[in-house]
């Protein structure tokens, strides 16, 4: 397949890049300077400029841009940014395939887990109502923003991705290097649902569904474990504790709306991924701690 990528050099986007390179696929780049070679395509997403001839031929698109949401604090104009990184670049993208004559058969939307709020133990699939917090506001208008390729006949997926397991950081960037000090612990009161995936399986789950015939939002998630448990696991394989838990007044002070994420609860089920038949490599906890700690 011939595949284009924004949002490339990231944690999920650099790994799914060498992912569909292995597998043999062509893989062009969506890049904010000067091509510099027949691999990668400019864009402007702050501009709105990107030329559709480049998409032509192209089998699928998927989208992974928009601005980091773990840096804090997030003041009105960092919230300001998240919204338009990813409304910007989902318009022009998604307007940019309706304009071609012969559109790519999928577009794979980058979405979050955050779409569903604070759920408590409630177990959710991809039926559930959008929540009222401002991250799953982001996903609302996010989401809404690939209108013009679904009105072109594009099957879009809007691929709502939980916590990202790796030892190389990703969500987990704060947190492995206090467990690894046995410093590290459960969050607020660590009873708040965590919906996860490893980035293996994160990639894996991605390139599944450029053929599987899902569309509408997908629960990008292996499992769902509270914070607690999660922690405890990767501290186990570390041979470390994990007892220090810093309180949820002290996070929601420090960290401000993004300690809705942390200490928010959101128990998700890959229902449609499940359905369309993928299985993932780490489908537990304890495998997740495993690769984590890189034992597995």
């Amino acid at each position: 397949m011939d595949i284009v990528i924004a949002g490339s050099h990231g944690l999920i986007g650099t790994a799914l890049t060498t992912g569909l390179r292995d597998r043999g696929h062509r893989v062009r780049r969506l890049v904010r300077r000067d091509a510099q070679g027949p691999d990668e395509l400019r864009w402007d997403p702050r501009a709105g400029t990107l030329d559709p001839r480049g998409l032509r031929g192209v089998d699928a698109v998927v989208n992974l841009a928009g601005a980091s949401i773990g840096d804090w604090p997030l003041t009105a104009a960092r919230k300001r940014e998240i919204v338009a990184s990813r409304t910007r670049s989902t318009t022009l993208l998604s307007e940019a395939v309706a304009a071609l004559d012969a559109p790519p058969a999928v577009l794979l939307q980058a979405s979050g887990i955050g779409a569903y709020g604070d759920r408590g133990d409630t177990l959710i699939d991809e039926s559930e109502p959008l929540g009222h917090t401002f991250f799953a506001g982001v996903v609302r208008q996010w989401e809404a923003s690939t209108a013009a390729a679904e009105a072109a006949g594009v099957r879009v997926a809007h691929l709502r991705t939980g916590i990202v397991l790796s030892p190389e950081g990703g969500a987990l960037g704060r947190l492995l290097p206090l467990l690894r000090l046995g410093l590290g612990g459960p969050l607020g009161t660590g009873r708040q649902y965590w919906s996860w995936i490893t980035l293996p399986d994160e990639v894996a789950a991605i390139i599944h569904l450029l053929d599987a015939p899902v569309r509408g939002p997908v629960n990008l998630v292996a499992s769902a474990t509270t914070n607690a448990d999660l922690t405890r696991a990767i501290a186990v394989r570390m041979g470390r504790p994990a007892v220090l838990r810093p309180p949820a007044w002290a996070l929601r002070l420090v960290l401000g709306d993004l300690s809705q994420e942390v200490l928010g609860s959101v128990r998700a089920t890959p229902a449609k991924l499940a359905a369309s038949g993928f299985v993932p490599r780490h489908p537990d906890v304890e495998a997740a701690a495993r690769y984590v700690t890189g034992a597995g």
